[in-house]
C-alpha cells in the first residue's frame, strides 16, 4: 500500500514504502536529495548520497544531507560488500554509460537495491512514435531528444528480462502512472516501474 501523502510525489513514496525504518540507505545519483531528505525524516534512515552535478550538491548540502561528489560511472570500489542495507538508483539508471557495471556493484555494496526508471514502452510513447514519427516527450520522459540526460531507454519488460539473464531476483515491483499504481499491463500503462532486486 502506497503512504497518502500528497505532498510527496509518488515514486518517493513508494519507495519509502519499500525501506525498512532505521536502515542504511546509499543514494546513487541522488540529485538535489529530496528521497534522502524523506526517507531521514520518515523512516529515520542513515543515508549517504553520491551525486555528479555540483548545484545539486549545494541543495542536499543545505537541506544537512551526508552526500559525495562523484560519477557512479566510476564505481563503488570505496564501499565493502552488504554496507548498506539498500541501494537506491532512482531515475539515474538510465543515464549511466554502464549500467551493468553499476548494477553489479550497487548489488555488491548493498544487501538489497531499488531501481526506478520511466517506462519507454509507454503507450502514450508509442503513440507518440507512431502517429508523429518523433522522439516522444512525456510527464516521465520531459526533454527534446536533443536535451535528454537519458542514454538507455528500456521499458519495464526489458528491466524483467535482464534480471532474469543475470539471475537477479526481483522481489518486489511496483509499477505506477502520474497519480497511481498501474495493475494491467504495466509494460503499456506505468510511466515509471520500480523494482526491489537483490543477487
Amino acid at each position: 500500500m502506497i503512504t497518502e501523502r500528497k505532498d510527496i510525489q509518488l515514486d518517493h513514496r513508494v519507495i519509502s514504502d519499500l525501506i525498512e525504518s532505521k536502515s542504511t540507505v546509499l543514494d546513487l545519483g541522488c540529485g538535489s536529495g529530496d528521497l534522502l531528505h524523506l526517507l531521514i525524516k520518515e523512516k529515520k534512515i542513515r543515508g549517504q548520497g553520491i551525486e555528479i552535478d555540483d548545484q545539486a550538491i549545494y541543495k542536499c548540502v543545505a537541506k544537512g544531507l551526508n552526500v559525495f561528489h562523484g560519477d557512479i560511472d566510476s564505481g563503488l570500489a570505496e564501499f565493502s560488500d552488504k554496507s548498506f542495507d539498500y541501494v537506491v538508483l532512482n531515475q539515474s539508471m538510465q543515464q549511466i554509460l554502464h549500467v551493468d557495471k553499476v548494477l553489479t556493484d550497487a548489488l555488491r555494496v548493498g544487501k538489497k537495491v531499488i531501481v526506478g526508471f520511466p517506462n519507454f514502452a509507454y503507450y502514450k510513447s508509442r503513440l507518440q512514435m507512431f502517429f508523429q514519427g518523433r522522439s516522444p516527450v512525456t510527464a516521465s520522459l520531459p526533454y527534446q531528444w536533443y536535451e535528454t540526460p537519458n542514454l538507455h531507454f528500456l521499458s519495464i519488460s526489458d528491466f524483467k528480462e535482464y534480471c532474469r539473464k543475470k539471475k537477479i531476483n526481483i522481489q518486489r515491483s511496483v509499477c505506477i502512472g502520474q497519480k497511481y499504481k498501474v495493475l494491467w499491463l504495466p509494460n503499456l500503462f506505468a510511466q515509471v516501474g520500480i523494482f526491489l532486486i537483490l543477487k
